[in-house]
């Protein structure tokens, strides 16, 4: 009977967790991108918020897709703007290190470097046209061969990753731990 009800759990909970991705939808910031749902009544006053949050990436996509650390900034940016948060209330920064770093570089640079193109330029570029802060540790750029002209403009080079998250963390950023 135990096994039974625990099985029957189960089912119940795969199901439910499969029940609602059809209402799963990308935008309305970035239209390709940050896939997410809404969720009625979730903020208090949405208008009123403000965010100011960084982001600290250092893996990369294993499967050579878009690399889904960024697509979780832009998912952040885009439920926070579906739930009526505006815009310019958040104020999101990006700390990327490691070999996430190759994924900041220019399709020319990339494609240099790998010989295939560099699928998450454009997520990149959309990011930074959103007034997204993107720093690129310097000592895994130094490490990975990686200077600062085979980055998408904009993208900047700071001195270490653990200097960068200092620096925000003093500017009142808060560190998102996803």
């Amino acid at each position: 009977m135990k096994k039974n009800l625990i099985m029957l759990v189960t089912l119940l909970l795969s199901f439910n967790s499969f029940a609602g991705k059809e209402n799963f939808t990308k935008g309305p910031v970035f239209k390709n991108y940050g896939e997410n749902v809404a969720i009625k009544g979730a903020l208090i006053h949405p208008e009123k918020q403000t965010f100011k949050v960084v982001f600290d990436i250092a893996n990369i996509n294993e499967n050579g897709g878009v690399n889904g650390n960024f697509n979780t900034v832009a998912r952040f940016i885009n439920m926070h703007v579906r739930a009526g948060v505006p815009l310019e209330n958040i104020d999101v920064a990006m700390v990327v290190h490691g070999k996430a770093g190759f994924d900041l570089m220019t399709n020319a640079a990339y494609k240099n470097k790998f010989d295939q193109d560099n699928v998450s330029a454009e997520l990149v570029s959309l990011l930074l046209a959103a007034d997204v802060k993107i720093y690129l540790c310097g000592q895994s750029a130094s490490y990975l061969g990686v200077d600062k002209v085979d980055l998408i403009p904009s993208v900047e080079m700071a001195l270490s990753a653990m200097t960068a998250n200092a620096l925000l963390q003093q500017q009142r950023y808060t560190l998102n731990p996803f």
